[in-house]
């Protein structure tokens, strides 16, 4: 059988693996999850050992360059083993070019539902990273509305991602609702700073609801993120609150479950995306149908793998990453074996042979052409 490069791709970043492969049916469909939103031409610099000082030229001693924005969580949804559908804008200039044929091409996420629009320049980032931290410049301009000539969005999945954002509710979740697709959500920092869940319309019909302990304890009015989340689970029928280095809080309100799992201790480069990441992860293991305390570890493992990596999307861990980790880990001096158990669910998926730690993920830029 003759696969495309995408897909050919997308299985050297899975290792293979399918996660939802036990559950899978004839009648399932097409896509595992939809998403839509902006894509970002991202420029990373690194090797910077402080924050550039004004008045003065620094030099990074690495750059990378790769699809940002909400190619982010996209990239690592198929590196996972998700069938992703993506509906977004593409400028029809070099950027865009590059950032559709990295997605498309390069981790075999369907784009039937993006567009290529004429004259729009596209989004660009550049982030600058240094002592764990990142700094980031954006410019771009808003795409122009639809002209009714794409396929009907969104499509049948079983899940959608979607990111709230205050007193702007988006048709599409209420669509994908209605098609009994399972919506899980995330949010930014609202600007507004009334932070009033009623300006989330699209609340009601999540499933999982994600933010970070500021976010949440900023909605609730509370002032611990455990707090946080019962209240949210009020409002959702699961809440999950990231707590940062402490790893992530969440409560089902259906069973009254709660879980918590600390975040494993890692030397962080760059944070960009690892809360995208985390959410796939999380959307992954709910789909697959594993124990809530189970989801929580694998999402927190999934970013923490991504943080030790430069980048957006060039950092999002596939399985044989999560492989070479769990195998290095195990050989280690001074393990905590109860801390080892915690990830023991992982055996039965992850891929052989296993790839020796630790196991660099490709810098694409956009200044070298791929090869035929």
């Amino acid at each position: 059988m003759i696969t495309s490069r995408g897909e050919q791709q997308q299985r050297q970043h899975t290792a293979g693996v399918d996660p939802l492969e036990a559950v899978r049916t004839a009648a399932d469909p097409e896509y595992d999850v939809f998403l839509t939103g902006t894509v970002f031409l991202d420029i990373i610099f690194t090797g910077l050992d402080s924050a550039p000082v004004r008045g003065t030229e620094t030099w990074a001693r690495g750059m990378g360059s790769s699809p940002g924005g909400v190619a982010n969580m996209a990239t690592a949804l198929a590196r996972l083993g998700l069938r992703t559908s993506l509906a977004a804008a593409f400028g029809d200039d070099h950027y865009g070019e590059y950032c559709w044929d990295a997605l498309e091409q390069g981790e075999g996420i369907d784009l039937s539902r993006s567009r290529t629009v004429p004259g729009w320049h596209s989004p660009v980032t550049v982030s600058m990273a240094y002592e764990g931290e990142r700094t980031m410049v954006s410019h771009g301009h808003e795409a122009p509305p639809l002209d009714g000539s794409l396929p009907a969005c969104p499509p049948r999945a079983r899940a959608a991602v979607a990111s709230l954002t205050p007193g702007r509710p988006e048709e599409w979740v209420t669509d994908a609702a209605r098609q009994a697709t399972r919506i899980f959500a995330d949010t930014g920092w609202d600007e507004s700073g009334r932070w009033d869940l009623a300006a989330l319309p699209d609340l009601e019909h999540c499933e999982a609801f994600l933010p970070n302990a500021d976010e949440a304890m900023r909605y609730t009015r509370t002032s611990c993120p455990r707090a946080a989340a019962r209240a949210l689970a009020e409002k959702v029928p699961l809440a999950v609150v990231t707590l940062g280095a402490e790893g992530a809080y969440a409560v089902d309100a259906a069973t009254g479950e709660t879980a918590e799992v600390p975040a494993i201790e890692v030397a962080a480069l760059d944070p960009t995306g690892a809360g995208d990441v985390f959410v796939a992860g999380f959307v992954t293991g709910t789909l697959a149908g594993w124990p809530l305390a189970d989801r929580l570890a694998f999402a927190g493992l999934t970013a923490a793998l991504s943080v030790q990596e430069f980048g957006g999307s060039l950092s999002a861990p596939g399985w044989a990453e999560v492989a070479a980790w769990w195998n290095h880990v195990q050989g280690c001096s001074g393990q905590d074996p109860a801390a080892l158990r915690r990830y023991s669910f992982l055996e039965s998926l992850l891929p052989t042979p296993i790839r020796p730690w630790p196991l660099r993920r490709a810098v694409p830029t956009i200044g070298f052409g791929r090869s035929a």
